[in-house]
């Protein structure tokens, strides 16, 4: 084979000579690749940082809302004339009604989750293909 040099003349290589050359150009290229990967991921976990402390905040600032809206419903109930106690223990009720709402939807969409039973299944007729070779009996590929 030849190539070319940076001064014009050709030159003979073997093709191991070219494999190395090749491999080596390969290896450049996913090292630069890497490395713009690198930077650009840097850049997206800086504005994730920003945007999740973000989102930290504004959720605090939520629950104290929810907290001084709860209290005013319970005033509110106190107003109607409904006991200053009870009218707390109605709001704490209403709380505890519509976290157990949310349990329940949140286990029955567990139970719906398929735990890759497809993955599974494909992964254990890949190695029971693998210790029969193709259906060679005699001598499994793989044990255990």
């Amino acid at each position: 084979m030849t190539d070319v040099r940076s001064d014009g003349q050709l030159e003979d290589k073997s093709i191991g000579e070219l494999v190395a050359i090749a491999t080596a150009d390969v290896s450049r290229l996913i090292k630069a690749e890497m490395e713009l990967a690198k930077l650009e991921l840097k850049g997206d976990a800086k504005k994730a940082g920003l945007g999740g402390t973000l989102f930290a905040v504004a959720g605090l600032i939520g629950g104290i809302v929810l907290i001084l809206l709860s209290i005013a419903a319970a005033y509110g109930l106190i107003e109607l004339g409904v006991w200053r106690w009870l009218a707390f223990v109605i709001v704490a009720g209403v709380y505890v009604l519509l976290a157990a709402i949310l349990i329940g939807i949140g286990l029955w969409r567990m139970k719906k989750m398929s735990r890759a039973s497809r993955t599974r299944k494909t992964v254990k007729e890949d190695l029971a293909i693998l210790r029969h070779r193709g259906g060679s009996d005699d001598k499994p590929a793989l044990t255990g």
